[in-house]
């Protein structure tokens, strides 16, 4: 059963109304979103995710201890990682490969990046775009505040059925390629059997209660990223979800397609695994730069020969560990039919089309992306939507067809070695402040209820802040010199100094206003200097962030107050 037509009740009130399945407990809807709620979360809805969750909840808790005990492994034995022997006849069986890929994903060439859903203006512009495909972000580019999921998804909604009447049908507007959170992610709004159900699983569960079949019915989809999967066992998993899924919405086994981010130095060593276990249901391999180096700081962060130099300076996709990563996705994806799809520009182009500043953004741009299509991917993706058309033009100059799966890299040969060696460099003053100022301004933009924000023109979102704060964690760890002068170290004490005096600029940039806007960037400075300063390592910044008792806090003032009910909704 589910909620009659829109009305003035509290969402107390409207939750008393629901019949909530007698394992499940759900939160009131967020203020302002009570006929959201009400559309997603019926009786039926709920008792999905109530199955879903409880069929795979154990398995969720499987994939998180392994991780522990996988790290662990690597920090006792100073292991390092490799090619799996147990698995080497996969990759040496030439005859397999993935199913098919849909008509509307062969032509991959410019998606969307960093869309978070919750943003109606900017999903709306997307649609009406000339992009390949919307990245519908729930996870690197989204804060994912009880509003901003259920605001998020009834948009998902929205589209698929067709209910934006300024923007085209779901058959005609770009692909939507939806990314739930990753695994390390919970939803503290529902729980099923006394337990926080995991952020995945509510994000797909939901989209797939609600839009799967339309989205087959139009050959749109449902097509899927999958985010921060680290080995072969967590496709494996995220197959069997699929299969489940399929299974109980009568859809046709392979439906459902996933591309899986390699964000993690460990997953790139079982790329042809992946694709295997998610054969039926693979779109491809995506590679990245920054949620990618920045796992080299989390597995190998206290080891000296792992120390990653100033990303502004000496990082980039033409280091030796980089492009042997790139190479070997695409080589792989290619050898087995898969698309292989590269990283997002997160540059912006000025206003102006005639200044000296437009003219070298679109050529720094152009220069990286053509280094990507150089290497055989077969797209990628842009933030800024005046990019989309200079970028397509330059795959139409490069490439013949929609893709280029006919591209096998023969010529690539990577080993381990080229896998991890970090390129040489040291630090720069400017880099520090710039990984500081990255930092402290993201979760200033999380404490707003934002999952990304704009600095130095470009944009910035968990991924840029996750390798910024590993970045200073490491080298406060290994105590490095500067380059500027060769003596100043960084230290715990120079990091908090050296941040106090950023103070004026991080105002400027947060663009404080108010009081609460200055006591909001204080927090944020006092969270980013925990974290840097930790004995161990946090894993992933968003975890620490969304499971914080100051985070959590402030997002209950703000919804006590009344005063900011619409982006900054508790969690």
């Amino acid at each position: 059963m589910t909620l009659g037509p829109k009305s003035n009740l509290s969402g107390t009130e409207c939750l008393k109304r629901m019949l909530v399945p007698y394992n499940v407990e759900v939160e009131p809807p967020p203020p302002g979103l009570q006929t959201e709620f009400e559309t997603l979360l019926s009786t039926e809805a709920l008792q999905f995710l109530s199955d879903l969750c409880s069929r795979f909840q154990p398995e969720v808790d499987k994939v998180l201890k392994t991780r522990i005990l996988r790290k662990v492994q690597l920090d006792l034995r100073e292991e390092l990682p490799g090619f799996m022997e147990d698995t080497a006849h996969i990759r040496n069986d030439p005859s397999w490969r993935v199913s098919p890929i849909p008509v509307r994903l062969q032509c991959r060439h410019v998606d969307i990046g960093d869309l978070s859903p919750c943003d109606t203006q900017r999903l709306t512009q997307a649609l009406k775009s000339t992009a390949q495909g919307i990245q519908v972000d729930f996870d690197d580019g989204n804060c994912p505040t009880y509003y901003n999921q259920i605001k998020g998804i009834y948009n998902v909604y929205k589209v698929v059925h067709n209910q934006f009447h300024d923007a085209p049908p779901i058959s005609q507007a770009p692909i939507l390629m939806l990314r739930p959170r990753a695994w390390n992610m919970v939803e503290h709004n529902m729980l099923v059997k006394g337990r926080e159900v995991p952020g995945p699983l509510f994000d797909f569960g939901l989209l797939m209660f609600h839009n799967a079949k339309l989205l087959l019915q139009n050959e749109s989809g449902p097509f899927f990223y999958l985010s921060k999967v680290e080995s072969y066992q967590e496709a494996r998993l995220w197959n069997q979800i699929f299969l489940w899924t399929e299974d109980k919405l009568g859809l046709p086994v392979g439906s459902i397609k996933a591309t899986v981010l390699i964000e993690c130095v460990l997953a790139t060593f079982e790329m042809e695994e992946i694709l295997y276990e998610l054969r039926e249901h693979s779109a491809g391999l995506n590679c990245g730069i920054w949620d990618y180096s920045a796992s080299f700081v989390n597995k190998f962060g206290h080891r000296a020969e792992f120390l990653l130099p100033d990303r502004s300076k000496y990082v980039n996709m033409e280091k030796r560990f980089l492009r042997s990563y790139m190479e070997l996705l695409v080589q792989t994806c290619h050898r087995r039919g898969a698309l292989a799809t590269g990283g997002m520009a997160a540059l912006m182009l000025p206003t102006h089309r005639d200044s000296a500043l437009y003219t070298t953004v679109l050529n720094t741009v152009t220069r990286l992306k053509l280094l990507e299509i150089r290497a055989g991917v077969d797209g990628f993706m842009v933030y800024d939507m005046n990019l989309i058309e200079p970028m397509q033009k330059l795959f139409q100059l490069h490439c013949t067809g929609p893709n280029q799966l006919h591209q096998l890299r023969h010529d690539v040969s990577v080993t381990s070695e080229d896998l991890l060696t970090v390129p040489a460099g040291g630090v720069t003053l400017y880099g520090l402040k710039h990984n500081i100022a990255v930092g402290v301004l993201f979760i200033d933009a999380w404490l707003s209820g934002r999952g990304h924000f704009f600095f130095k023109g470009q944009v910035e979102d968990s991924a840029t802040a996750e390798i910024s704060r590993s970045q200073v964690w490491q080298w406060i760890r290994h105590r490095v010199k500067l380059e500027d002068d060769g003596r100043t170290v960084v230290t715990r004490g120079f990091i908090r100094s050296l941040t106090q005096g950023m103070m004026g600029d991080l105002r400027e940039a947060a663009c404080c206003q108010t009081q609460r806007d200055e006591g909001r960037l204080a927090t944020a400075v006092s969270m980013f200097l925990e974290l840097v300063q930790k004995s161990d390592f946090p894993e992933f910044l968003t975890t620490y962030l969304y499971l914080d008792h100051t985070f959590l806090s402030a997002q209950r003032q703000h919804e006590e107050s009344g005063t900011e009910r619409s982006h900054r909704a508790r969690l």
